[in-house]
């Protein structure tokens, strides 16, 4: 009886691929879209302030693959416009509401971009059993704070200072409140051992604009994530010069062959 409701949940998302739809969420209309038929079911996430048109050049290909989800958060897109608060882990529970609304009740490949990967890291810690694999591209993380502060102290304070205007410049914020003026910072240990990867972009900047991007901090982001991923059975960071911080426009097949790799993994396990 679980697979005939597999099949036909999965039926249904085939009938309605490639139509963007809306879907009440709590109290707001989230914006969405569903596309293929494979056995596997993904979720992307995508970055601060992004729309889920952030999937399109890889969103077609996913879905020839697998059965594919893609939505704007509240707040972005054409989903419900609100100038509020709201932290990585609320976004967790509106992507784990969204999927109790679409009837999901197998575990999801989460695929996330930057922000989104916070996001994607808190929901693999708060819902373990909503989820089976994740690839994050070039994730945003708590730990950027410290690159800026060892490289230069002094200079660091100013442009996180700087930052946090930015981001609080509507009177709102969604990153800088969310984690980095966190302390201690969170590593999400709690994340269970599943296939993670990570693609991090070190491209090297001619002229940087902060010490983010100066060829010592593209060093030490890479680092941080290959520590991060490898600390997984199953965990590992793929470092690439060729992106910037947009993999999945500047190598999309990138994207795509690891993708499809997680998806070797997951098969490889339930065969075993």
């Amino acid at each position: 009886m679980k697979s005939l409701s597999l099949v036909l949940v999965l039926l249904s998302f085939s009938l309605c691929a490639a139509q963007s739809q809306f879907i009440k969420v709590n109290e707001f209309e989230l914006e969405y879209e569903i596309a293929g038929s494979g056995k596997h079911i993904v979720l992307l996430e995508a970055g601060g302030s992004s729309a889920m048109t952030d999937w399109d050049p890889v969103f077609a290909q996913i879905a020839e693959q697998a059965t594919v989800i893609r939505y704007s958060r509240v707040g972005n897109g054409n989903s419900t416009q609100i100038k509020r608060h709201f932290t990585s882990r609320d976004y967790a529970d509106y992507a784990s509401e969204l999927l109790e609304k679409l009837n999901i009740s197998e575990p999801v490949i989460l695929v996330a971009h930057s922000y989104g990967g916070s996001v994607a890291r808190d929901f693999a810690a708060a819902y373990p059993d909503k989820i089976k694999a994740l690839l994050m591209l070039d994730p945003s993380s708590e730990h950027d704070v410290d690159i800026l502060r060892a490289i230069d102290l002094e200079q660091g304070n100013r442009e996180i200072a700087q930052i946090k205007l930015d981001d609080m410049k509507e009177g709102m914020s969604n990153q800088y409140l969310d984690f980095w003026s966190k302390r201690p910072l969170p590593d999400y240990p709690q994340i269970k051992a599943m296939p993670v990867t990570v693609i991090v972009s070190v491209k090297k900047i001619a002229n940087p604009g902060n010490l983010f991007f100066t060829d010592q901090a593209r060093k030490l982001w890479g680092e941080h994530w290959q520590r991060w991923a490898t600390a997984f059975p199953q965990g590992r960071a793929l470092l690439t010069e060729q992106s910037g911080h947009f993999v999945q426009f500047d190598e999309p097949q990138l994207v795509l062959q690891e993708f499809k790799e997680l998806i070797s993994q997951l098969d490889q396990l339930k065969a075993n």
